[in-house]
């Protein structure tokens, strides 16, 4: 591949960083996404039977006893043999993790965009901006409020997680079905908004 202009990096990292993601996520690599689905599942039901502390606490201890296994193996070995291979994660311990001062402000800016518009879309629903966006996202609270008794948050999350790894293949298998329903689903909700609209004074939307 050809190497990234300075200017580029952060764009060719998150291109790459995304086609890395839809590769997993369409078990484009079945090995290295049954991998990634299995691993992100043990996690979470790690966690729904241990405290977030005793989770991290555990696999930092098996990734500490790999590693330092592996060290004194290695050097067991170099002994033995009497060679000079050096530390075994040397090529890792060089490696250049460091974020630059335009990296950090570029992920500063962003987060800084990304606050601002939630701050300025949380005031204009609850501040009735436009009322049957208000009624919209008044409607979206109250159906998690039944979410929220049905399910706790690692729960959803684990439901998350497995729609992740299968919702895209299953849309990609049967995309023209899927998105036929979808449709009519749409145009059901949009003429039924569309009545209330026309009940409920000062719900039109201005011309724009």
């Amino acid at each position: 591949m050809q190497a990234c202009a300075d200017s580029t990096k952060m764009d060719c990292f998150w291109s790459n960083w995304k086609s890395q993601a839809i590769d997993l996520l369409y078990w484009r690599d079945i090995k290295q996404t049954g991998i990634c689905f299995g691993s992100l599942l043990l996690l979470l039901f790690s966690l729904t039977q241990f405290s977030v502390v005793s989770v991290v606490a555990y696999l930092a201890l098996a990734a500490l006893s790999a590693t330092i296994s592996f060290r004194i193996y290695k050097s067991v070995l170099q002994a033995v043999q009497k060679t000079d291979d050096g530390h075994p994660f040397k090529s890792y311990l060089d490696m250049e993790i460091a974020l630059s001062s335009e990296q950090i402000q570029k992920y500063t800016d962003c987060l800084h965009a990304y606050v601002n518009n939630t701050v300025k879309e949380l005031r204009r629903l609850f501040l009735v901006q436009d009322l049957v966006d208000s009624l919209k996202f008044a409607v979206l609270m109250w159906l998690l409020t039944y979410v929220g008794h049905l399910f706790n948050g690692l729960t959803l999350l684990i439901m998350a997680v497995i729609s992740m790894f299968t919702l895209p293949v299953l849309y990609d298998k049967y995309q023209a079905q899927i998105d036929q329903y979808l449709g009519l689903v749409r145009t059901h909700i949009n003429s039924v908004i569309a009545k209330i609209q026309a009940k409920i004074p000062g719900a039109k939307r201005k011309a724009e």
